[in-house]
């Protein structure tokens, strides 16, 4: 159950030719190839040429020439002494509290906007600066996102938890300018309640807004770009008025690119010297020498890659070391959709609770890769040892850290490995990227069409570029073939990879490695070690202090009008783990608040998809509670829901889980395991809805509706709890809509009251919600 970044990951079917196919004509519907403006063909029959070679700027280790890229400057580049001292003081701190890297990117763009007005910038999540830092600049700054049900992101609660501190002042922070910007979703009832939460506490201990706060929805069309475009021009012309320029002082113009905080160097002088004598003999070293492979435009059913990622850990800090047990298929190889079964062992004990996720970091396939090499000419030096280099001393003087610093500090790093592990070279870029690439090209035609992607008014053709047909980064730099990035700022250039979470679908008895020592009893008796040993040939069958881990997949594969299939940058990689393979992996608490003190409660989850991986681990998590409760009565318990029965049923009231999906026979997750649990008489009734079975399509809202009475019962009369968990968008607005109509009827009372008590459930924290 994967939580991607926006437009990363989602189908589409309306879809566009790229640009090669409108130059050819084939298969481009005539409404189509005759769009006007930028939507025209890159590839001209006049043959672009380069005028700097593979050796000039690129392996002789600097900047292009200054033809293809212009002036780089701080933000005191280029105006007169008295001019810059008076810009001396001129700072923004931007701050950003971020869960899947969302947050962190429109942290990055408000800085790269503080930077054409002149601030000296420096970019922090939360957690790292403390309250009395907020005094020190001209302005703060921030982006934030909303998580779980209504919380902060992990890398600002420790921030929150300080800026609510008693012990502060109301007006303490009268003298702080700042500007907000929230991340959220509509499907969730508490829609960019941390945002909130954080702009009206600041506000309340004095801090001074400069302008209107901003929210995204994830829902909106255009995406987070829907709402933040036009915000941030409102925040560049507010900062303008507050914090106006020294007479003689313009803003950096978007045609200047803007100078990164770190570029790449070679880590060593012998790693120079290699690199120039093969550009100058026009001998490539071993390394890069081989062509870059075809991508195999292989079939959409077939389940097992034709290349895998390499299978070296990466050193990530606080990170698990997992072993894959097994990746197994749930749903029949003809049927369109690829859902995994994926089983990992940890190397320690890793205690987790029901909505827990798993981070799973992808790394981009070897063929990619060596394309991306070759198509900017760094084939030569692709394994040459690399490190980070401040461009300036205000960048150590900020503290600001350099790319990749959760890595190992022994790590060793390369332009391979870099687009390997570490860089998105698969994602659909964002309107900054092109910005970013205009710099970069020695040609007019092309820097023209470049440049019209960043502009507003061409939003249109930018998405059905981009974000419609799923055109990535590796396949806009292969179609602009004048562009040429210095590869020393490829990290500020092309966007970083981030894991993407999983809902951690075990939970009781299933996280333990002895039940997985029950299920392979060859792994118990020491068999099968061939099979169970990593990269050194070191034993790693599971043993009984590691931590077990489930999770459920689906796994992103579709078609656009682009030739190439289009999959998830991350589960594309998690199809392709093998058993015995070893990869980092973190571990996050998640957001549905499970407790031990509630299993006394009845429980109505509905888990729609692989929704059900959260409301699977919630099952066995009760079932283990239930087992170890006292079977004498306790508090108010009836003594029927705290003893357990003589006729072997399970201790506790009768939970419900709605479940949906298409078939009966391909996608009905567990259906064997929901079985043997009502044969061990577990209080548990699983009621499953197939939209596809029959003629007229039946959803878990349809089930909560046909089982009113007893939805009623346990939410209503007995105080129970619902968790809802799935896909964002309708789904969730459609489920709290029949739990309304559910309170309105059984209640008999009215919708304005079954509103009411449906808010105070959510207060009261018995109505929680996962969606993505």
């Amino acid at each position: 159950m994967e939580r991607p970044p926006p437009l990363l990951e989602s189908t589409t079917r309306d879809i566009i030719p790229s640009y090669a196919d409108r130059a050819s004509g084939d298969g481009v519907p005539p409404s189509v190839g005759a769009t006007s403006g930028v939507i025209a063909t890159l590839k001209r029959e006049a043959t672009v040429e380069v005028t700097q070679s593979p050796a000039e700027g690129v392996v002789q280790g600097h900047l292009p020439s200054t033809d293809v890229v212009q002036s780089i400057p701080s933000s005191l580049a280029s105006i007169s002494q008295s001019a810059g001292d008076a810009l001396a003081g001129r700072t923004a701190l931007v701050l950003y509290g971020s869960e899947t890297g969302n947050a962190q990117d429109i942290a990055e763009e408000l800085s790269r906007i503080a930077e054409r007005l002149r601030f000296n910038t420096q970019v922090s999540d939360l957690n790292s600066i403390t309250v009395r830092q907020l005094l020190q600049p001209s302005v703060v700054l921030i982006a934030i996102s909303t998580t779980g049900q209504g919380d902060l992101p992990a890398n600002s609660q420790a921030f929150w938890k300080t800026l609510r501190s008693v012990r502060l002042r109301l007006g303490c922070l009268r003298s702080v300018r700042f500007a907000s910007f929230g991340l959220g979703d509509t499907s969730y009832p508490k829609f960019n309640w941390a945002h909130r939460k954080l702009y009206n506490r600041l506000v309340q201990l004095g801090a001074q807004p400069v302008c209107d706060r901003g929210e995204a929805d994830d829902q909106h069309p255009e995406g987070v770009d829907g709402s933040f475009l036009p915000w941030s021009i409102k925040l560049r012309q507010r900062l303008l008025e507050e914090y106006p320029l020294p007479n003689g002082v313009d803003t950096i113009s978007d045609d200047v690119l803007l100078e990164p905080k770190w570029i790449l160097d070679f880590a060593t002088s012998e790693a120079i010297s290699t690199s120039m004598k093969n550009s100058q003999s026009g001998i490539a070293s071993s390394e890069g020498s081989e062509r870059p492979a075809t991508y195999s435009n292989h079939q959409l059913d077939q389940s097992v890659p034709l290349e895998k990622p390499p299978e070296d850990l990466l050193p990530i800090s606080g990170s698990l070391t997992a072993t894959i047990i097994s990746n197994t298929r749930l749903t029949p190889p003809t049927y369109w959709q690829d859902v995994r079964h994926l089983t990992l062992t940890t190397n320690s004990q890793s205690p987790y609770y029901p909505g827990d996720t798993l981070t799973i970091y992808p790394k981009n396939f070897p063929s990619d890769v060596t394309q991306f090499l070759d198509t900017m000419k760094w084939l030569p030096i692709a394994d040459k040892p690399l490190k980070f280099m401040p461009t300036s001393p205000a960048t150590l003087s900020s503290r600001t850290s350099p790319p990749l610093s959760n890595l190992s500090a022994q790590y060793d790093l390369t332009l391979r490995k870099l687009l390997t592990n570490h860089l998105d070279i698969m994602s659909i870029p964002r309107r900054s990227f092109f910005a970013k690439l205009a710099h970069f090209t020695n040609d007019a035609f092309h820097r023209e069409r470049l440049l019209e992607f960043t502009n507003p008014e061409y939003i249109d053709e930018l998405y059905d570029y981009t974000t419609r047909p799923r055109r990535s980064i590796l396949e806009v730099l292969q179609e602009f073939e004048s562009v040429r990035i210095p590869w020393q700022h490829v990290c500020s250039v092309i966007p970083s990879m981030r894991g993407r979470q999983f809902s951690i679908a075990s939970g009781g008895r299933l996280k333990t490695v002895e039940h997985e020592l029950t299920k392979q009893p060859a792994l118990r008796n020491g068999q099968g070690a061939a099979s169970i040993q990593d990269l050194n040939g070191e034993d790693i069958r599971p043993q009984k202090d590691h931590a077990r881990f489930e999770l459920l997949i689906a796994i992103v594969k579709y078609r656009t009008v682009i030739k190439r299939i289009r999959e998830g940058i991350c589960t594309r990689y998690i199809a392709s783990l093998k058993p015995s393979q070893q990869l980092s992996v973190t571990l996050q608490r998640g957001g549905l608040g499970i407790s031990k003190t509630e299993s006394a409660k009845p429980v109505v989850m509905v888990g729609p998809g692989t929704g059900v991986a959260p409301m699977r681990a919630l099952i066995y998590e009760r079932l283990s509670w239930r087992r170890e409760t006292v079977q004498e009565p306790t508090g108010g318990q009836n003594r029927d829901d705290a003893q357990e029965k003589e006729s072997g049923e399970e201790i506790g009231p009768t939970d419900t889980l709605f479940f949906g999906c298409r078939n009966s026979q391909a996608d009905f997750f567990f259906k064997e395991e929901w079985e043997a649990l009502k044969e061990e008489k577990v209080a548990l009734d699983v009621f499953p809805a197939f939209s596809r079975d029959q003629r007229n399509k039946v959803y878990v809202q349809d089930l909560i509706r046909n089982h009113a009475p007893r939805v009623y019962e346990a939410l209503a009369i007995r105080n129970g709890l619902i968790y809802i968990c799935g896909s964002s968008g309708k789904m969730p607005q459609a489920v709290r809509e029949s739990l309304v109509e559910v309170f309105q009827q059984q209640g008999n009372t009215s919708r304005g009251d079954a509103e009411a008590y449906l808010i105070s459930m959510e207060k009261a924290g018995r109505y929680k919600q996962e969606t993505w």
